[in-house]
């Protein structure tokens, strides 16, 4: 049974730092595409990083470059978001995705919420 179990969420003060993780069991999470979406209240819910499963390669919204961060470590079957200068839109819940088009399947985490006050 595939399972995607996401941690690291919190209350973090605007300017400071924080890291997801998205722990993988139940499929060959090296085969498939990873990523890291956002619901902010009343909102959407929006991408924020993709990681492919071939040769690492990251993809990042315009208005996501450059603060956050998404890295893979196969071996433990885990993704992770790093995530710099939080300000209080970036408060939501975040959600991890896996994705392998080729099987047509895909799965969602259950969410970690994410608050940026002071």
């Amino acid at each position: 049974q595939a399972q995607l179990v996401e941690s690291g969420g919190g209350l973090v003060q605007p300017g400071g730092s924080l890291r997801l993780s998205c722990a993988a069991s139940g499929f060959t999470f090296s085969s498939y595409d990873m990523s890291w979406y956002r619901q902010a209240p009343g909102k959407e819910r929006e991408l924020v990083a993709v990681i492919r499963s071939i040769g690492g390669n990251t993809n990042y919204p315009d208005s996501m470059k450059g603060r956050f961060t998404i890295s893979r470590d196969n071996a433990k079957n885990t993704v992770y978001l790093q995530k710099n200068r939080l300000k209080p839109k970036d408060t939501g819940v975040y959600y991890c995705n896996a994705v392998n088009r080729l099987l047509h399947r895909a799965y969602w985490g259950q969410g970690t919420q994410v608050t940026v006050s002071s």
